[in-house]
């Protein structure tokens, strides 16, 4: 299956494939999904067994770009584990153009999952933010470094439980009518956050969730 690598200024971020047959036969729909990288897969898929996860696929190699896994945390969210096949270039620089600046999970009992994930990665729970009606927006990070966001999605957010990857851009007026202009779909236009930042969701044309994040606005 061809697997194409992606890079940003600051050097190779991901892939994109097509979804495998038993994927889409298990009705998984078209998706982005986070890597978290870690020193042995093995024993990392065996702890998120044990705490309640699942094994999707178990560790295998991508040549010349590393080893992966495929998992879902008790809810039923998907991730990959992941070890480079060489060096892998940290992203540091998260405001950079095209850079993954948030990681946001949408899932039933936001509580439960973040106990999944700190005791599978060690993340660590950071400020409780009140979103009204909508519950709370739990923020968790490793170390002193803010990662994302989690919270219990309501009837009106759509799909399976999941990761939502917000991809930064300059201007992001433009990058939503870009979205519109080649067939995407904008779910939530642009709104202001906390902090003063700017946010939208959208799927591509296949139907994948993702969201775009500005720091300011033009």
């Amino acid at each position: 299956m061809p697997y194409h690598t992606l890079k940003s200024p600051q050097g190779p971020m991901g892939g994109v494939m097509d979804l495998p047959e038993e994927a889409r036969k298990m009705g998984a729909p078209p998706n982005w999904s986070p890597y978290v990288i870690v020193p042995d897969l093995e024993a990392t898929c065996a702890k998120a067994a044990e705490l309640g996860g699942s094994v999707f696929v178990p560790p295998h190699v991508i040549p010349n770009v590393g080893t992966i896994a495929v998992l879902a945390d008790p809810q039923g969210a998907v991730f990959y584990l992941f070890k480079a096949a060489g060096d892998a270039p940290g992203h540091d620089n998260r405001k950079g153009p095209g850079e993954v600046s948030w990681h946001e999970l949408a899932t039933t009992d936001h509580e439960a999952a973040l106990g999944f994930y700190g005791k599978l990665f060690g993340w660590t729970k950071g400020e409780a933010m009140s979103m009204g009606p909508a519950g709370v927006y739990q923020l968790f990070g490793r170390g002193e470094q803010i990662l994302g966001g989690m919270f219990n999605k309501t009837e009106d957010f759509p799909g399976p439980c999941r990761w939502v990857m917000y991809f930064n851009v300059e201007d992001i007026d433009a990058a939503v009518e870009l979205v519109r202009s080649i067939a995407g779909v904008v779910l939530m236009d642009v709104m202001e956050v906390p902090g003063g930042e700017f946010v939208a969701h959208c799927t591509d044309p296949q139907g994948a969730h993702f969201a775009l994040h500005a720091y300011t606005r033009k």
